[in-house]
This record gives C-alpha cells, sequence and structure tokens, in this order.
C-alpha cells in the first residue's frame, strides 16, 4: 500500500479549545479521498495543517515523506490547493493571475507559458482567460482558482469545498476536469465537501465530528452500516396493503399516498412486492444515499 500522506495522532488547540483531537489516518497515492463533516468539525483546520499553512500541537504528519515541521517548502513545491474563499487578485486578468503564480515555481519564461497554457486547457478558461478575475461568474472563478492550484502540477490536490454555490452543470463539469486530471497525471485529491454526490465518488471517507473521527470506510461500507434501503408503495387496496405489511412484521410511515417501508438492504424488497403486487399501482426501490449515511453517523440535530 502506497500511502501519500499519514497522520498520526494530530492535534490541534486553540487556547482552551481542542479543535482536532488525536487523529489518525492515512491517504493512498492516486485516490480521492473525502474528509467529510459539519462546520467546526475540524476539516479546514486539518487541512491548514497539511498544506503547511499552520502548526500543529500534538502528533506525526507525512507528506509524500517529507516533514511539515522541517520541510514546508519542499511540501508546499507538490501540492495544490483550493481554498474556500478566492485568492486570486480581482483586478488582474485570470492569465496575469496565473503567470504570476507560475513565476513562483519557474524562472524560464516558456516553461512558465507552457505552465499557464495547460493549467488553462484543462480547466477550459481559455475562452475568458484574458478577463480581469472580478468580472467573471461563480463557475469561470473556481475554474481559475483550480487552474491556479495546477499551475505546480502537484501530486496532491487539496479542495476545500471547492464547488459550493455553484450550479449543478457548472459543479458536474469542474468534477469531470478533475477527474480527467486525475485519470492522466495519478494526482492524489484530498477533498472536503458538504456535498454527499461528490463524496459517493470517493475511494475513501472519513467523517469528523468535533475535532474527532466519527466514523470511517468506503462510500458502500458507510452506506451499508448506517444507511437504510427503502421500499415506496402505491396503494391500490390500503387495507389488504397493511394487512400484507403487519404480516412481514414490518414498519411503514405514510407519505403524499404512498406507504414507505425502511429496509435493511434493496433484496428484502422482492418478497414483499411479490406478496402484495395485487394490492399496489406501482413502487420504488431507493438505496441508502450518502446523505442518509451522514445523517445517520451525527444524528439528525442541527450543528451549529
Amino acid at each position: 500500500m502506497d500511502k501519500i500522506i499519514e497522520v498520526s495522532n494530530l492535534q490541534k488547540n486553540y487556547s482552551n479549545l481542542c479543535a482536532v483531537k488525536n487523529i489518525s489516518f492515512y491517504v493512498e497515492r492516486g485516490k480521492l479521498f473525502s474528509f467529510l463533516g459539519s462546520n467546526g468539525a475540524g476539516k479546514s483546520t486539518t487541512i491548514d495543517i497539511l498544506c503547511t499553512l499552520m502548526n500543529f500541537d500534538g502528533g506525526e504528519v507525512t507528506i509524500d515523506g517529507l516533514n511539515p515541521r522541517h520541510d514546508r517548502q519542499s511540501i508546499r513545491s507538490i501540492i495544490g490547493v483550493v481554498f474556500q474563499d478566492n485568492v486570486l487578485d480581482p483586478l488582474l486578468t485570470v492569465r496575469e493571475n496565473l503567470l504570476i503564480r507560475a513565476e513562483f515555481y519557474q524562472s524560464d519564461r516558456s516553461l512558465i507559458r507552457k505552465s499557464v497554457y495547460e493549467a488553462a486547457q484543462t480547466t477550459e478558461l481559455s475562452e475568458f482567460i484574458d478577463q480581469p478575475y472580478c468580472k467573471l461568474s461563480g463557475g469561470q472563478r473556481r475554474r481559475a482558482d483550480i487552474a491556479r492550484a495546477l499551475i505546480n502540477t502537484p501530486k496532491i490536490l487539496f479542495l476545500d469545498e471547492p464547488t459550493t454555490g455553484l450550479d449543478p452543470q457548472t459543479r458536474k463539469s469542474i468534477w469531470n476536469s478533475i477527474k480527467l486530471l486525475q485519470k492522466k497525471t495519478g494526482m492524489t485529491v484530498f477533498l472536503t465537501t458538504h456535498y454527499m454526490e461528490e463524496a459517493a465518488e470517493s475511494d475513501y471517507v472519513i467523517v469528523l465530528d468535533h475535532g474527532e473521527i466519527a466514523a470511517k470506510g468506503t462510500p458502500v461500507e458507510l452506506k451499508s452500516k448506517y444507511a437504510t434501503d427503502c421500499l415506496r408503495l402505491s396503494v391500490s387496496n390500503e387495507y389488504t396493503l397493511r394487512q400484507i405489511l403487519l404480516d412481514f412484521k414490518l414498519n411503514f410511515t405514510m407519505s403524499a399516498g404512498e406507504f414507505i417501508i425502511n429496509l435493511p438492504d434493496t433484496m428484502k424488497a422482492l418478497p414483499v412486492l411479490e406478496k402484495c403486487k395485487s394490492c399496489i399501482s406501482s413502487f420504488q426501490v431507493l438505496q441508502g444515499t450518502m446523505d442518509d449515511a451522514f445523517i445517520g453517523i451525527m444524528g439528525r440535530d442541527i450543528r451549529k
């Protein structure tokens, strides 16, 4: 197993508040790894530590064999970061912003122009590359932010809620670009997101809660453990259907004229459907989602 990030007993304190509480995990090279959690869970603090933007109070961190305490510049040369907030100069064009960024990594003008061209092509921003950053739409700005993070062809790309506030079509387009680049270069992607459908595409997921690991596993494992599948039935004979469900000892609720039955897995729907097919007009069998798993892990209370 090739681990590009290793974290052991990481701890970070702010005065009397322990924001990250002795967490341990690793990220495999070339994988898509997701960090989930409500606001204040410790996600951004952990990413800031991994990106060498913040010191930590306890534990050990290794980034591609490098130690953030001693190898800060070397780590920064192999990572790219897309922050929650925009960091490009709003008055400069996208090209000017990218050229300035590229100069941090190259001194040769031809290599600088090549880096900017490749980042622009990858993120499909060529058509607005000479427009001022402040004049761009939200989706265009996000593409420019990602292009900035790709200038040095990083081994690890950190994405801290990269698509928040974007429409579904733009989010999908941005993720298509990221996945194509990851497939082409073998880049590792470390993601935090509030969109569970994005996390569902990950190779591995860790859920943080109040600075501690609340759950971890593949999306399939988390959905299997913390979410339930659902059978929805539109009824033609309500009395008979109720009796069948009682015979099966299944709990159910009703919503908008449908019977809703939670199931341990989708295959358990087959005998129910066979028995009640004469008294229903339609049905849906829905697998548990990452949204369901997240709620199952964190609880239904709103976190502040």
